[in-house]
């Protein structure tokens, strides 16, 4: 398992490692030793079939030596890691030649992997954190590999790509991609974003997706008989477990889980807003503020997680409105820094969950039924946003076209339709619908079955 350094990939990954352990197979998780640190402990039973396999990222000029994760540098900062991260590929490669597995699992960042497999003799596979949707939206490996993104402006992704050949509203909106064509120096210093999918698609034996053809029939289908050409295999949502702790472990920044649960048990079933926009992506100041004064004014309960600004050392907290924290005390709570969003999202008191869209977090409140408000921020959460809409599961602010600015009246009429109005009836229903879909453990354990007969059976043969 060798995935991209950001927490939202790790996880997953460990996930899928665990799941595959269970079965009796021996894993080697490669990553960088405070990303590894960063890891949830693997359980007792799994220590001796997950072997975690640490390489020091290589020092480029320009980032700092503390960071190993996409939250310790800002987004502008991006490139450089992964230029730090294509370092990897000597000690990688040195470890593949002496370990010799019969797989390798790979994130998209790894641009360069397939052809070292392909010369050890190694299967591989491009795992992808990423909907079947988000990918066909990427485009067709051919052409990223030759061209790389054929859309050189930002109105080019406002539309939907030619192929694409039935009706979609899969686009991002122009101000969700002002910044990926803005190129600086530092993003010259690399292969792009496309260019990786490209490869990490084209070059692979075979694409696994965390999805299901259940939830995105017609991009499955499209990926695999038009874009990919290649065998695509969904490995469903790999739904979060809540581990049986007692309930004032996890003491983190002062706020144990005991006593998050203890005000959540004081609110009304189904009455909670869970906001949490995700450890990579921040607002402006302005943004900050009109998100907390729609809060307010939706005049619901609220539990906001407000993390740090990456790369900075302005406290998010000073930058909310004057008083509000004092105006909402007795039915919203401000929390800063990390907090246990499985558990808050499995908490009866919570119906909605604001988020970025990562597709971590939704599937993480589809997992517990809660209905999305979606605010997306970075990368390709704008498409995922558009893919939520489009199959009535949340409701998106509505933003402005250009600089993506929203208004409190908006954010407060949103979560209100989401959470209470008789006109979002409909959308808290599908979401409780959904809920087996994405969280039933058992349902979504046969699609990793399924994987595990297919690498059996598909492994290359080692040479002697």
């Amino acid at each position: 398992m060798f995935p991209w350094l950001a927490t939202g990939h790790l996880i997953p990954f460990l996930q899928l490692s665990k799941l595959l352990a269970e079965k009796g197979h021996k894993i080697y998780f490669v990553s960088t030793p405070r990303n590894l640190n960063r890891l949830p402990e693997i359980p007792k039973q799994l220590s001796s079939k997950i072997v975690l396999v640490s390489f020091p990222l290589p020092h480029v000029p320009n980032l700092p030596s503390f960071a190993e994760s996409s939250t310790d540098v800002p987004y502008t900062k991006q490139q450089l890691l992964k230029k730090a991260f294509d370092l990897l590929e000597p000690p990688l490669t040195t470890f593949l030649e002496s370990s010799k597995p019969d797989w390798i699992f790979y994130d998209y960042a790894s641009h360069w992997l397939p052809s070292v497999a392909g010369r050890l003799g190694i299967s591989c596979s491009f795992f992808s954190l990423f909907t079947a949707a988000s990918l066909s939206y990427i485009g067709p490996p051919s052409v990223l590999m030759s061209f790389g993104d054929p859309r050189s402006k930002a109105e080019d992704f406002t539309v939907v790509p030619k192929w694409i050949p039935f009706e979609s509203d899969l686009v991002f909106r122009l101000h969700e991609v002002t910044k990926y064509v803005e190129k600086t120096e530092e993003d010259e210093s690399g292969p792009s974003d496309s260019i990786r999918f490209g490869f990490a698609a084209g070059e692979s034996d075979v694409v696994i997706i965390r999805s299901s053809p259940e939830f995105e029939p017609e991009w499955f289908n499209l990926l695999r008989d038009q874009l990919y050409r290649k065998p695509i295999i969904p490995v469903g949502f790999l739904p979060p477990t809540i581990e049986r702790k007692d309930e004032f472990e996890d003491d983190i920044n002062g706020h144990s889980w005991g006593s998050i649960k203890e005000w959540l048990d004081k609110q009304k079933t189904n009455s909670v807003v869970y906001v949490a926009l995700g450890t990579e992506a921040s607002l402006s100041a302005e943004e900050l503020k009109e998100l907390a004064l729609g809060l307010e004014n939706s005049t619901l309960p609220f539990f906001w997680v407000l993390n740090k600004i990456p790369g900075s050392t302005k406290n998010a907290l000073d930058m909310l409105p004057d008083g509000f924290q004092e105006r909402v005390k007795n039915r919203g709570i401000v929390h800063g820094g990390w907090a246990p969003q499985v558990k808050i999202l499995s908490h009866d008191s919570v119906g909605g969950f604001m988020t970025h869209c990562g597709w971590n977090s939704i599937i993480e409140g589809l997992s517990f039924g809660r209905v999305l408000i979606l605010l997306p921020v970075l990368n390709e959460q704008g498409l995922n946003s558009r893919l939520l809409h489009g199959k009535k599961l949340g409701l998106e602010i509505p933003r402005e076209e250009e600089d993506g600015s929203f208004t409190w009246s908006s954010v407060a009429e949103i979560i209100r339709t989401a959470m209470v109005d008789d006109s979002g009836e409909s959308l808290r229903n599908r979401a409780r619908e959904i809920r087996s879909m994405f969280g039933d453990v058992d349902r979504n354990n046969c699609y990793v079955a399924r994987l595990v007969n297919y690498l059996m059976e598909n492994k290359k043969a080692r040479v002697l």
